[in-house]
């Protein structure tokens, strides 16, 4: 007897002739006589009597021969942002691939009870800067699927893909530096770009102390202004980097102040041509910052994602988001992100730090606290870091400011997590536990399935235009990929600060990627590495 899958019921057709044959008496002529009626009586409830029995048998025999998957979810909340199911339901996993979610038992060869826990689409982190599987380990904990390195991108995406590939936790993506190309087609830094290409070809794990010397290689050229006869080589660079996979364009264009409008506008118009995203930490903390490459957004029609929004806006989120609001109402195509932490990160020898940094953040020494040891600084010690060069955590946003970027519907939640080191910024291992826990149970600024919009569904549509991979990401419905976090919602909350060393978030029970467990039962488990590289259309294999 075959079976009929119709959404999340299952449906036992009848069987061959019987329905046919009892319909057939219910439908003849009512009887006129007694002797009629009676033997019409007798003939209807044998009639009965079998479709009872015979519903009976077919709804045992299937259970009998029940198809059987891999891993099953059993019992559930399952809640998908894009159809709006909120149901308990059944979900069975066969490969790397939902199979089945169902009203119905389902048989697998791994059974979980998710009982009174959340099913969700794995979160999405456009902004992670720590790209190992250390990294990977504290992002996983924090239900964290997919983590991409999409503001500064990197030097040589085939490198960065092969390195990745290797073995890692998450899936893995990048966009190709804006600010390594320009470096790169430099001559005078010829021998920076030696020293970084030396690096990515030993295609060792992308661990804290490798990253901080490319930056500093890509970084070279930061305050040297390109000609329009660069122009070309620089085009050239880009459109290698997106047919090696790159996401789009990574342009961080306030660490490399070098770089002039002329020179954004151009990339934006390639960005535009090739139809690529650009990932832009904008020019300053500025309104006018953000009107620039609004502006070239519009005026090229290239996509845009402007990265923390909270951080480069500071004082003034409320027109920012107001104009930002307004491009997306006239049709432009620009999108942005937030991280629900009141301090930003960075490396304190970079530009942001250059001659009138108090004035242009509004803070001072005791408002940076050094990674390394946790301590505050002072005019002394911050000549002395910035000289020898590391990262530093800068205090510099009010709570309220946080408030009013995470309440903003269009507003996605991303990390812009720093690589893995002891007393790193605690969004590296706590951004999404934190903003479930504390800003959506506790403060309810919105409800659970908005709020799971804005870390799974919203950011996977971000990128579907450029990596149609994202499409089956985002999402708990039958042929999305298995990237699942299984989540307490009365427990989840992050447990990291900035006083202590980074800790795992709490609440987060399991996360499949790719349909295997990287955190089961509420730890990491050992070894498993099935990410699975994100690649841009414009891939050349």
């Amino acid at each position: 007897m075959a079976t009929e899958v119709n959404s999340d019921r299952i449906i036992y057709p009848a069987t061959e002739g019987y329905m046919s044959t009892h319909h057939d008496v219910l439908r003849r002529p009512r009887p006129e006589t007694l002797a009629e009626r009676s033997q019409w009586s007798s003939i209807r409830w044998a009639g009965h009597v079998a479709f009872v029995l015979a519903a009976s048998v077919m709804l045992v025999l299937p259970l009998a021969g029940q198809e059987r998957y891999d891993i099953v979810l059993r019992n559930g909340r399952v809640m998908d942002p894009e159809t709006g199911l909120d149901a308990v339901r059944n979900v069975g996993i066969r490969g790397s691939v939902i199979a089945a979610i169902s009203e119905e038992p389902l048989a697998g060869d791994a059974e979980i009870n998710a009982s009174g826990l959340v099913i969700a689409p794995g979160f999405i982190d456009l902004h992670a800067h720590g790209q190992s599987n250390r990294g990977n380990e504290f992002q996983a904990r924090d239900g964290v699927t997919t983590a991409l390195e999409l503001e500064d991108g990197v030097p040589d995406v085939a490198a960065f893909l092969e390195t990745r590939g290797a073995g890692s936790v998450l899936n893995y993506g990048t966009t190709i530096s804006h600010m390594a190309a320009r470096t790169w087609i430099m001559p005078h830094h010829a021998e920076a770009v030696a020293r970084a290409e030396a690096l990515l070809a030993e295609h060792d794990e992308y661990d804290e102390d490798r990253l901080l010397e490319l930056y500093t290689a890509a970084a070279a050229g930061a305050y040297d202004s390109l000609s329009p006869d660069q122009m070309g080589a620089l085009r050239e660079r880009l459109d290698g980097g997106l047919s090696q996979g790159a996401l789009g364009i990574g342009m961080a264009h306030q660490y490399y102040p070098g770089a002039t409008h002329e020179e954004i506008f151009r990339v934006f118009q390639m960005a535009a041509e090739w139809q690529t995203p650009i990932f832009t930490h904008v020019r300053e903390m500025s309104i006018a910052a953000m009107q620039e490459v609004i502006a070239n957004a519009a005026a090229t029609g290239a996509p845009l994602h402007i990265v923390h929004v909270n951080s480069s806006s500071l004082w003034n989120i409320g027109p920012v988001l107001d104009l930002i609001g307004s491009a997306q109402a006239r049709g432009i195509d620009v999108t942005t992100e937030a991280y629900p932490y009141t301090a930003a990160s960075t490396l304190l020898e970079s530009a942001i730090f250059d001659v009138g940094w108090q004035d242009r953040l509004q803070i001072s020494y005791g408002d940076l606290q050094w990674q390394d040891t946790g301590e505050r600084l002072t005019a002394e010690t911050f000549r002395k870091y910035r000289e020898e060069g590391g990262v530093v955590i800068i205090h510099m946003m009010k709570p309220e400011w946080i408030e009013k970027a995470l309440q903003t519907p269009f507003v996605m939640v991303a990390s812009d997590g720093m690589p893995y080191a002891p007393g790193a910024h605690p969004r590296s291992a706590g951004t999404f536990s934190r903003f479930l826990g504390r800003y959506v149970r506790e403060q309810r600024l919105m409800p659970l399935m908005d709020a799971l919009a804005r870390v799974t569904l919203m950011p996977a549509q971000r990128l579907e235009a450029v990596s149609p991979q994202m499409r089956r990401k985002g999402r708990v419905q039958v042929g999305s990929d298995a990237d699942i976090t299984v989540f307490d919602p009365a427990r989840i909350l992050d447990t990291a600060t900035f006083e202590e060393d980074l800790s795992p978030s709490i609440g987060v029970t399991h996360v499949l990627v790719n349909g295997v467990f990287v955190v089961r039962d509420g730890d990491n488990v050992e070894g498993a590495r099935p990410g699975r590289a994100v690649v841009g259309r414009n891939v050349v294999f």
